[in-house]
């Protein structure tokens, strides 16, 4: 192992933080040896902070309409080839009901930008499933809003709120993006969650077209000086139906080595494995827990619409009941040395 490498993981370790040239220093010499490395102390500490624990997160994709137009998404605006779906309020709180009862405490509202959910309808469905559900929490997820917007669902009883980032690097982001989204408007929605109270997470995508090593580095100070509550990260998986269609898609090992290096930049951060890792590789989720994850999100959207929520191609699991997923993650973290949990799984402050 590069001596030099082993010293700057040390260093992260004891620190949270390294310089951009450290940073870019550590991406462009990894190694077998130094990735075992890195993950052996990213599980040290995390054990030490959240045990064995792994907690569960029930994902409820509720639309797949979306205004933007994303040159990566499969629902994006200009995908003609997408069949269209909206959950009502009611089938959204039978996916509550239905994980409750399989030990979810945590439910994830994750969709397009969709202007059919005015803000009134989305407190309205936070207030139901709050009620129905008192001791859960509610994580939204589905872009970019007014403050207002973010305050009403704050107000309306929602925890937390996902917004990856997908790039911190300006000139990569309008490489990903139409002209009319902009990195400084996603980077400032960010920062007024958090002020409003907000668990907040952000992430990116690892592999994306365009990608270098420096733009992973500028995501990295990012997340550091962000501070979130949350990241979530996965590899980009090309769609069919997309002007990247015909890109690689990003990396296992990358993906892995970034999970790592997160754990011990950030020791307290709720880190997901994300289906696109288990999407890539068959035991990609299983080896991102041992990289220092500890969060999974099961698909708890109605069978007839998971399909049709494909932000990549070949998606794993929409055809698994929920009950069934869970079982089958239940026994893939504990092969591992790992368990699954039921509890709300919330961020743990100092």
């Amino acid at each position: 192992m590069n001596n030099d490498s082993k010293l700057l993981i040390d260093k992260l370790e004891a620190d949270g933080a390294l310089s951009p040239a450290e940073y870019l220093f550590l991406l462009e010499n990894r190694s077998p040896e130094t990735a075992q490395y890195l993950f052996e102390r990213a599980r040290t500490v995390r054990q030490r902070i959240y045990g064995d624990e792994v907690y569960t997160r029930g994902l409820i994709e509720f639309t797949n309409y979306c205004k933007n137009d994303c040159y990566y998404c499969g629902i994006r605006k200009s995908n003609r080839e997408a069949e269209r779906y909206r959950l009502t309020k009611e089938q959204i709180l039978e996916c509550c009901a239905a994980g409750y009862d399989l030990g979810f405490r945590t439910f994830v509202l994750q969709g397009g930008e969709d202007p059919f959910y005015s803000d009134e309808k989305i407190a309205d469905i936070v207030r139901a499933i709050k009620a129905a559900h008192p001791d859960c929490a509610v994580t939204l997820s589905f872009g970019e809003k007014d403050r207002k917007s973010y305050e009403a669902y704050f107000a309306a009883g929602a925890d937390r709120y996902l917004l990856r980032h997908e790039t911190a690097d300006c000139d990569h982001y309008g490489k990903l993006h139409p002209g009319e989204m902009s990195l400084q408007r996603r980077k400032q929605c960010l920062w007024e969650l958090k002020d409003i109270g907000y668990e907040v997470g952000c992430g990116f995508m690892v592999g994306s077209p365009y990608q270098t090593n420096e733009c992973l580095v500028e995501d990295l100070l990012f997340i550091k000086e962000l501070n979130p509550h949350m990241i979530g990260i996965g590899p980009f998986i090309p769609h069919g139906s997309t002007p990247f269609a015909g890109q690689a898609a990003g990396s296992l090992e990358l993906t892995l080595f970034l999970l790592g290096i997160l754990r011990l930049m950030l020791p307290r951060v709720l880190l997901p494995v994300t289906t696109a890792l288990g999407t890539i590789h068959p035991a990609g989720r299983e080896q991102g827990v041992l990289a220092g994850a500890n969060v999974v999100m099961p698909n708890l959207s109605p069978l007839n619409v998971r399909k049709k929520y494909m932000l990549y191609d070949n998606k794993i699991c929409t055809g698994d009941e929920a009950a069934e997923c869970r079982r089958c993650l239940a026994g893939r973290m504990e092969s591992v040395g790992y368990r699954l949990v039921v509890a709300r799984g919330d961020y743990k402050a100092v």
